[in-house]
C-alpha cells in the first residue's frame, strides 16, 4: 500500500512510524521534518500527505503534530479527506470500520512505539463497514465535501 506520512517535528515516535510502515511492507512518502527541505509545518505538510490520498497518489496517509489535533484539522480540509484523530486501538479500528476513515492522525506526544504498533494493527485490519447507515453517513461527508445538502 501507498502512504503518505508527515509530521511537523523530527520526533523518535515519526520516524519510527515510517520504520514501522516500511516493515509491514508499505510504500512510504514523506512530507514535513521527515523530509529534509519540506516545509515542516503541521498545516503544510498535513496537508500534503492528505493530498496525496485525495488525488491517488496514495491510498492513506498518516498525520502527526504535538497533540494530532491541528494534523487532523489540516487534513480535513482536503476534500475527499476523512482524517480521524486515534490515540488507541479502538478508535483506530471504529475509524476505519464506521468512518471509512484514510487518513490517521497521531499524536507525537501521547503515543508510544507500542501503542503506535497496536494503532496501526487496528487500523490495517479494520475494514469499512457495508451496513447501510455507515454507508449513508460515509456518503453525506462526501456531499459535504461538494457542498451539497
Amino acid at each position: 500500500m501507498r502512504i503518505s506520512v508527515s509530521s511537523d517535528m523530527d520526533e523518535p515516535v515519526a520516524r519510527g512510524l515510517v520504520a514501522e510502515l516500511r516493515a509491514r511492507g508499505h510504500e512510504v512518502t514523506a512530507h514535513g521534518a521527515l523530509h529534509p527541505g519540506s516545509d515542516p509545518q503541521w498545516a503544510a505538510c498535513s496537508e500534503a500527505a492528505a493530498r496525496d490520498v485525495a488525488t491517488g497518489a496514495a491510498d492513506q496517509a498518516v498525520v502527526c503534530c504535538w497533540t494530532g489535533t491541528g494534523a487532523s484539522i489540516a487534513a480535513n480540509k482536503v476534500p475527499g479527506v476523512r482524517a480521524a484523530l486515534c490515540t488507541d486501538a479502538y478508535t483506530a479500528d471504529g475509524a476505519r470500520r464506521w468512518n471509512d476513515a484514510n487518513v490517521l492522525a497521531l499524536s507525537l506526544r501521547l503515543t508510544s512505539e507500542p501503542l503506535l504498533k497496536e494503532i496501526l494493527d487496528a487500523w490495517f485490519t479494520a475494514e469499512a463497514s457495508e451496513d447501510a447507515e455507515d454507508r449513508e453517513n460515509v456518503a453525506r461527508i462526501g456531499r459535504l465535501d461538494r457542498r451539497e445538502s
